[in-house]
This record gives structure tokens, C-alpha cells and sequence, in this order.
């Protein structure tokens, strides 16, 4: 079994986006900042399942991380709720190893 232990870049959704799309500056800023919040909220709620599932398991990080092949600063971003550092795909993908299913 091979363990994630790459750092990744995680994509920030930028304002400008929604320039290019045609709408207009002030427009633009509130469709980001509404975005990030919805992706935040989503995010914390699949981390929330992750850290529900370490706590029921009494896993350790490290357990933890190897069982969802992940290193361990990831379940530490998961148990923390750092949302900025973890990849929706990222967490879908452990939920998955959990056959846990996910329903946007």
C-alpha cells in the first residue's frame, strides 16, 4: 500500500474569474466571496464525517492516514478543519476508501 505524502497546491478561485465571465467588478467580488463560503461549508462537512470516523475507530493520526493512504498532516488539516489546505477531490477520495458515499 502506497501512502500520499505529496504537498499539493490547492487552486484559489480567484474574483477575476468571474470578470472573465462578464460580470461586472463589484458583481464579480460578491460571486467569489459567496463561492469560497459555500466550498469552506462543504468542505468542513466532509471533514466533519472524516473526523467522526477517526473518533468512532479510536484511530491515531498515523492509523488513521495510513488506512486512508494520506499522509499525516492531511488528517491533521481534516481534524482542524483547515480548509484552505485540503482539496474537496482530496477529501471525497478518503470518504471513498471508507465506501463512504458523498451526495452534493
Amino acid at each position: 500500500m502506497k501512502i500520499d505524502t505529496k504537498i499539493r497546491q490547492v487552486p484559489k478561485l480567484r474574483s477575476d474569474l468571474f470578470l472573465e465571465l462578464g460580470f461586472e467588478a463589484g458583481e464579480a467580488e460578491r460571486l467569489h466571496q459567496a463561492s469560497q463560503k459555500h466550498l469552506n461549508d462543504l468542505k468542513e462537512q466532509l471533514m466533519m464525517e472524516l473526523a467522526k470516523w477517526i473518533v468512532q475507530h479510536h484511530l491515531k493520526q498515523t492509523e488513521a492516514a495510513r488506512i486512508l493512504m494520506v499522509s499525516r498532516p492531511q488528517i491533521s488539516d481534516v481534524i482542524n478543519k483547515k480548509t484552505g489546505r485540503i482539496t474537496i477531490d482530496a477529501l471525497v477520495k478518503m470518504l471513498a476508501r471508507l465506501r463512504k458515499s458523498v451526495l452534493l
